[in-house]
Formats: structure tokens, C-alpha cells, sequence
């Protein structure tokens, strides 16, 4: 059986990503719309309410005017916008936090996949608070350092002018941003934690394209003692079994053997890989993936499939 679909804002990065990744899909029949009829909302309600599945890849407005064009109650809507990432009535699409979320994506006619940074930072400290390590109270704090592709096309290309360090900009460092510490994962960041507050959350550009690196620290004096052997166990018995996700050993060493760490490691993959860092006294947990496949395209494909019924990795491995 083969499911037809459209992705709304097959235009974009992670709309073209995903066109890519359900290209060779066996289940999928792609529909597309005229690029003359993109903004036509009668030609656009048409679609929608035609297909099987809908990907939004829009910005939020936009996201949300396409979800008010269903008028029927069997369309699946998986949207990566940032939309309806704290809206209840959506099902939060990282199915390996926990079986209930695994159970609510699989259930669900309306998913919305987490952001980039949102998504590392969710995999490493769930599973913590979920055990009652961290407390809900804790004050997190996170930075994250992500490829320029996450920016969107405006953004790729000041990147990819050839002409970008002539003017000054400051491309070829690490770049600061989102300084007033409001970043728009930060909602779901809090809520989809259960958090009490929002954590102190710091994003980084880096120079390059792909990749995403998520760094959380802890005194060992603050969890009562815990040690970094203990933050591990914990987060590999509750991600053992998930193929996308995968809980590295305890050495500085697994980081491929370099002491300076990759973020772009998992490039072209929807996997992502936990790290725990550190000694008695400070530990770190770090989690990487790429940004435009567990971050964002990848994910919004392993919900489909979970949605569908089907094996999730078909067209991520």
C-alpha cells in the first residue's frame, strides 16, 4: 500500500530533506503542488484534504492557517514548525522519551516534531527527571552549538558567500545568539520537560553546515552526590532498545578518539548519541545529532512511519 503525501513548504530545508529522505520510500506516493498554486489556499485546502499525510514546513503563521484548511478527520499532520510544539491536543513526536510518547505519535493525527536544540537537549535529561535525579526545580542551564543550516535560507547563504569574510561579519567564529535568553525552544524546552523553569538556555552557530551539539552541566554536590557512572547507567537502561538512540561508554576516548568533540559526527543520519562527561565532583552530559535529521527532517519522517504502522527507520537507515 502506498500513502499519498504532501509536504507543505517543499521549498525549504527541511521540506527538501524530506522530499529527499521519502524519495525512495516504498509506502509513499509524493503529491506536489503546482509552484504557481503554492499560495493559492483553495488549490492548497484541496490537497490537504486529499492526501494521507501532510508535513508542514513553514513558519508558524503559515502553519498554522494550513492546519485550518482540514475538514476532514483522517489527514495525519506532523508539523515542524514551532506552532503547536507546546499545544497539548499535539503529540510531541520524540517517541524514545518514553512508551507513552511512543503510544500518543503512534495514536495521533496531529504531531509536532521538536526543535533541534529541543531535541538534544530533551534525550539527555528525560530520562533524569523522569527518575528523579535532576528535580523539577533544578536550575539547567544548557548551551548548544548547531550547524548555520538550522538558520534557514537566509541565513545559508550570508554562510556560503564566497565573499562572507571580506565583509567582516565574523562568520568564521562561533557566533552568540538569541543573547536576551528567549529562544523559541525555550517553551518546549520547559513544558514538554516539565520543568518549573525555563532553563538558562544559550545557542551557538558554528561554521559549519550541519550538526548539533547539546552541553549540560551538573555539580555532582547539587543531585546529592551522583556520580557520572550513575547519570550513564541511567540513560542507557532507559534507551536501550531505541535504534536511533544510543548511549555512548564512559571515556573520553568514545568521542572517536579525538579530544576535541565532533558535532557533526552524525551528519546524514536521524541518529543521535549520548555522552556523559566528567568526574566525582562536575559532569557534563552532551548528546549530538544532526540538526536537519534527528533535529528536523529525520524525526518528521520516523513519526510518519510510527503514525502509519510502519517500520520507523524505513527511509532513515
Amino acid at each position: 500500500m502506498k500513502y499519498q503525501v504532501f509536504v507543505d513548504g517543499q521549498a525549504g530545508t527541511t521540506g527538501l530533506k524530506i522530499h529527499e529522505r521519502l524519495a525512495g520510500h516504498p509506502h509513499v506516493q509524493l503529491v506536489n503542488i503546482d509552484e504557481s498554486k503554492r499560495k493559492n489556499v483553495a488549490a492548497k485546502r484541496e490537497i490537504i484534504n486529499s492526501v494521507d499525510v501532510v508535513f508542514l514546513c513553514l513558519p508558524d503563521e503559515a502553519a498554522r492557517e494550513s492546519v485550518s484548511l482540514v475538514d476532514n478527520d483522517r489527514v495525519r499532520i506532523i508539523d515542524a514548525s514551532t506552532a503547536h510544539r507546546t499545544d497539548p491536543a499535539w503529540a510531541y513526536g520524540l517517541p524514545e522519551l518514553s512508551p507513552a510518547h511512543r503510544e500518543q505519535v503512534a495514536g495521533a493525527k496531529r504531531v509536532s516534531v521538536p526543535g533541534c536544540h529541543a531535541t538534544g537537549f530533551a534525550l539527555s535529561i528525560w530520562p533524569l527527571l523522569a527518575r528523579g535525579i535532576v528535580p523539577a526545580d533544578f536550575p539547567v542551564t544548557c548551551v548548544s552549538v548547531t550547524g548555520y543550516s538550522g538558520g534557514g535560507r537566509q541565513l545559508i547563504e550570508q554562510y556560503q558567500d564566497p565573499e562572507r569574510d571580506a565583509k567582516g561579519a565574523g562568520f568564521e567564529s562561533s557566533r552568540y545568539y538569541s543573547l536576551g535568553l528567549s529562544h523559541k525552544h525555550l517553551p518546549e524546552m520547559q513544558v514538554r520537560m516539565g520543568l518549573s523553569f525555563a532553563p538558562l538556555f544559550q545557542p551557538v552557530i558554528g561554521d559549519f553546515s550541519q550538526g548539533l551539539a547539546t552541553f549540560i552541566p551538573f555539580h555532582a554536590r547539587q543531585l546529592e552526590g551522583v556520580k557520572p557512572e550513575v547519570l550513564r547507567e541511567v540513560l542507557e537502561e532507559h534507551y536501550t532498545g531505541q535504534p536511533f538512540v544510543q548511549v555512548m561508554p564512559l571515556d573520553v576516548k568514545s568521542c572517536q578518539g579525538d579530544p576535541y568533540f565532533n558535532p557533526m559526527a552524525l551528519n546524514g543520519t536521524n541518529r543521535a548519541e549520548i555522552f556523559v562527561f566528567g568526574n566525582n565532583a562536575q559532569m557534563s552530559v552532551i548528546t549530538r545529532l544532526d540538526n536537519l535529521g534527528k533535529g528536523a527532517s529525520g524525526a518528521a519522517v520516523q513519526n510518519m512511519n510510527i503514525m502509519l504502522g510502519l517500520h520507523e527507520g524505513i527511509g532513515l537507515e
